[in-house]
């Protein structure tokens, strides 16, 4: 099961987040909040929720 573990402002920070939590090995998944994906839209951040934690604590350490 995945679980939401930030709600990014926009894609470019999605992505961002994405890209550290993967060099982490972090499996992760990007859903824009809309139903039409524009770069503007919040973006929710999600992980499998066996790895929230640690997600959490790379996200909190990174400044997010």
């Amino acid at each position: 099961m995945w679980t939401v573990v930030y709600m990014a402002q926009n894609k470019d920070v999605a992505e961002k987040l994405k890209s550290i939590l993967e060099e982490d090995g972090i499996l992760v998944r990007i859903n824009p909040i809309s139903r039409k994906e524009k770069a503007n839209d919040y973006f929710e951040v999600s992980v499998p929720e066996s790895e929230v934690e640690e997600a959490h604590s790379i996200i909190i350490e990174k400044g997010y």
